[in-house]
């Protein structure tokens, strides 16, 4: 008794100070981009979407609805669900192994760092895990006797699961397969309340299946195929490093004790019979997870697909560290709550400002957190400088939802866009009769993302956008964290402009390389262009103040990559100035360009990091 009042004593401070530190971080965190799109689709209220089923939205606009149009209230109902998780977790192990193991399981759902940060931001991870708890313990219940309270409870979350992801197909098979192993699971399955429940469940797809076939099954595609190589990929072990950080090491070790019970164990009866159960939905479903990271998505994130898994793992691991000398089960605690601080401190470093700002030029700079309520500001600039009507036209969903929560405008349109196809919202754009096709009504304020394009195809994305409303004016740069995050805002006029295609200025500094020391004299040298009106003069700036002027207009033949160019000035475009580190201060510096069109168009590039040394 005084082991299980210590170990509930403990899951409610771990769990009530997570969840305080977690409402003030999901305040504080800027809305990233998939959230922005789930609000988006929250204002459009349907059964099923392009890139989801409906339930992430509802839960978005549930948020907004009470608490208005903020980032802590949109993540409200993603905070709830989630708090609520770690006490389902302690049920459902009460249940079968004890109390005291029941409250260590749910402190161990808190600490694990995948588990402890689900709900600060609005995605449809959180009621997809619900909807594997409440599988998961109704399953359990069913080994032991099929009654009306647990089919109740699998029907739930069979229709909680479906209409929150794609994914959750795999949840279901692997429960699916995890009974078949079972001798009385077998025997569940051949029950007709159970498949009473299993019906529900499945009716709960037909909205999203209906959707696909009004849309040529465009979801299941882009789930299924477009975002998948389906290629063996040696990337894939990386996959299985990041799930021993988010997991913990020694955590994941017992986690994998579980699994490895589970397969071995004959039990068919008592809570030998639950622990197989909860082993092998968990091995299971984590096994074909790490298999499928080989052939599977890299490019976007996929960290968090094992969750359900180790959730079924949890729930048992008490039982296993039990066995475990005391030093090592400290050790397996003490590690799962260094990652837990780890994880949320990686959110509170986002949160902050300068934090992003040191970020900047790092493979992990988190541009989809970045900028979007000062570029809200310069809009409302813009939009109020322009005449009365005048609407918003984005480079791509991203731009379009972010702008659109920040301004409560969920109607903006937005440019076709190879980015909207990668992510499969393109056809949810044109269903909303938001995607635009360049023609307009009225003057139009374009709002371009630099940085959501590959630089090697950005001068192509460019003269696609010409091609699209005309050449394109001067721009009004928003650049943040040193360039890195960059937003151009051009006003359109109400008719196209004809004539030969304008973009904004290209440059590429070609030494000092970025991060390089210099000491004593030393050149600045590379290449700027502006297409269709060319470039009068490039400035030097470091740290965003003016430095020098360059001699503009060397011989640099830059158009045997650059093959679309119509620079008038070409192959005149390249840039030197020679500068006496002397002169300027010691340290870390940010070296940029000031780029000046023929249009009278000024634009600032992106910069690089410089380091001045002194003798």
């Amino acid at each position: 008794m005084h082991g299980e009042a210590r170990a509930q004593r403990n899951f409610v401070i771990l769990w009530t100070l997570v969840t305080a530190v977690k409402l003030v971080v999901a305040a504080r965190l800027p809305l990233f981009v998939d959230e922005a799109f789930y609000w988006q689709e929250g204002r459009h209220l349907a059964l099923s979407y392009s890139d989801l089923p409906g339930m992430t939205a509802w839960m978005a606009r549930l948020g907004v609805e009470i608490g208005g149009n903020h980032l802590l209230a949109l993540r409200m109902p993603f905070l709830l669900v989630a708090a609520l998780l770690p006490w389902l977790v302690v049920r459902i192990a009460t249940q079968w192994f004890g109390a005291a193991a029941g409250w260590r399981a749910g402190s161990l759902t808190v600490l694990m760092p995948l588990s402890a940060t689900l709900g600060i931001l609005a995605l449809p991870d959180v009621p997809m895990a619900l909807a594997a708890i409440l599988c998961l313990g109704a399953g359990a219940r069913l080994l032991r006797e099929v009654e009306a309270p647990s089919t109740v409870e699998l029907a739930l979350g069979l229709a909680i699961g479906a209409f929150s992801h794609y994914r959750f197909l795999g949840v279901i098979g692997v429960g699916l397969v995890a009974l078949a192993c079972i001798p009385r699971g077998r025997q569940v399955l051949l029950d007709p309340r159970v498949w009473v429940a299993l019906l529900i469940g499945m009716l709960a797809w037909l909205p999203l299946l209906a959707w696909n076939a009004h849309h040529q099954e465009a979801g299941l595609r882009f789930q299924l195929l477009d975002r998948h190589p389906w290629t063996f990929q040696i990337t894939g072990l990386s996959f299985l490093a990041v799930q021993a950080l988010l997991v913990t090491p020694l955590l994941f070790v017992a986690m994998a004790g579980v699994a490895l019970a589970a397969a071995r164990s004959g039990g068919t009866a008592g809570t030998r019979l639950q622990w197989r159960y909860f082993g092998l939905v968990g091995g299971i479903s984590t096994v074909l997870v790490f298999g499928l990271g080989f052939f599977t998505d890299v490019e976007r994130v996929s960290f968090h697909w094992p969750l359900p898994g180790y959730l079924a793992l949890l729930v048992a691991v008490p039982v296993v560290l039990n066995r475990w000398a005391r030093p090592l089960r400290l050790a397996t605690l003490g590690l799962a709550g260094v990652g837990l601080v780890g994880a949320l401190g990686y959110y509170v470093a986002v949160s902050v400002p300068s934090v992003r700002e040191q970020a900047a030029g790092h493979k992990f700079y988190p541009r989809n957190f970045a900028g979007w309520d000062t570029l809200g500001a310069a809009v409302r600039e813009e939009l109020q400088a322009m005449p009365d009507g005048t609407r918003v036209l984005a480079d791509n969903f991203k731009v379009g939802a972010e702008l659109g929560f920040v301004l409560d405008d969920a109607d903006i349109e937005v440019l076709p866009a190879p980015l909207n196809d990668k992510h499969g919202r393109t056809v949810q754009l044109r269903t909303w009769g938001l995607l635009s096709d360049g023609d307009r009504d009225g003057p139009r304020l374009l709002v371009l993302s630099p940085s959501d394009n590959p630089y090697k195809f950005l001068l192509q994305r460019y003269h696609d956008l010409c091609a699209l409303v005309g050449p394109l004016p001067p721009p009004r740069v928003v650049s943040l964290d040193h360039g890195y995050q960059r937003f151009l805002l051009m006003r359109l006029p109400a008719q196209r402009a004809s004539g030969d295609c304008v973009t904004p200025a290209m440059a590429w500094i070609d030494a000092p390389l970025p991060g390089a020391g210099v000491d004593g004299a030393f050149e600045v040298q590379g290449w700027a262009f502006k297409d269709g009106v060319g470039l009068s003069r490039v400035e030097l700036l470091l740290d965003g103040r003016p430095l020098a002027s360059a001699d503009y207009g060397h011989v640099q033949d830059v158009t045997g990559f650059w093959k679309i160019s119509n620079d008038p000035q070409h192959p005149r475009v390249g840039f030197r100035a020679r500068l006496r580190s002397q002169d300027l201060p010691a340290g870390r510096h940010w070296l940029g360009l000031r780029l000046h069109g023929h249009d009278g168009s000024v634009e600032d590039w992106w910069e690089q990091p410089l380091e001045i040394r002194h003798p």
